[in-house]
């Protein structure tokens, strides 16, 4: 019997036409779907690269960066990082932007940064005891941008706050701005006036994958870290996604929702 070109056998008796994967069991031939398991191997095996994963864990914090900056970051050549940025621009995890002569890279989308966090999640939950964080990230950990929201534990405080003062009624994956808190976050400089008609989620949940508890992502979480800049209670570290609560930021944060930094 000769095997036509699209039609593979191997030692368990499988047939590959195509997309669709045959068993055969006798005489019959019984069609098995492959299912997402290919498209999830080969994310993972994208994502899963030292370098490759290095390149996104630096643009978890929402910034957009030159091929040079992430080859630095991920220690490695220009033409390398170049290389792993355009297998990950393919299949759609990271977009480039185009500044005049310059060229930049982000993550492609809020859903991309979600999936980068649940990793990071699942990896430090079962983490050995003796494998204590690095400097950096027992920075990442105390707060941190995660693609324009704050995370970490001064986010996941700063929520807690929020829920104590009857500010938002917390749901399982979402959460809802009560009339105490629209008032309250417009008397601290928050507008969500015009931010319901965008497309976003308004108030969304987001489980921190240090503190393992939720903090507040969608467009609150986004205009809650704005204002926090803009306040000068909060600064990015160089060349990091983490960040600093200044010395007005400790002031501001204990006075304003009693977070008390030290």
């Amino acid at each position: 019997m000769v095997a036509r070109a699209d039609e593979h056998f191997d030692g368990d008796r499988s047939v590959y036409q195509g997309n669709l994967r045959r068993r055969r069991t006798g005489c019959y031939s019984a069609p098995v779907i492959a299912g997402p398991g290919p498209l999830m191997a080969e994310i993972a095996g994208l994502v899963g690269e030292p370098a490759r994963a290095t390149m996104l864990s630096a643009l978890l914090d929402g910034r957009a960066l030159t091929a040079t900056e992430l080859a630095y970051a991920a220690r490695v050549t220009r033409q390398t990082a170049s290389t792993h940025l355009a297998k990950l621009a393919e299949v759609g995890l990271v977009a480039p932007v185009r500044a005049g002569r310059y060229r930049y890279f982000r993550l492609a989308s809020p859903r991309v940064a979600e999936m980068l966090e649940g990793i990071m999640a699942v990896a430090l939950e079962h983490r050995p005891r003796y494998r204590p964080l690095s400097r950096q990230g027992r920075e990442l950990s105390v707060a941190r941008i995660c693609n324009d929201h704050l995370a970490g534990r001064l986010s996941v405080d700063l929520t807690a706050a929020l829920v104590a003062r009857e500010y938002i009624a917390v749901g399982d994956e979402a959460a809802e701005i009560t009339r105490a808190g629209s008032r309250f976050l417009a008397g601290f400089g928050v507008d969500l006036s015009t931010s319901k008609a965008k497309r976003r989620r308004f108030c969304r949940l987001c489980i921190d994958w240090t503190e393992r508890r939720p903090h507040i992502a969608g467009v609150v979480g986004a205009a809650l870290t704005r204002r926090c800049f803009d306040l000068g209670w909060t600064e990015r570290v160089k060349n990091s996604g983490a960040v600093t609560v200044t010395a007005a930021g400790k002031r501001g944060f204990r006075e304003t929702f009693g977070i008390d930094l030290r």
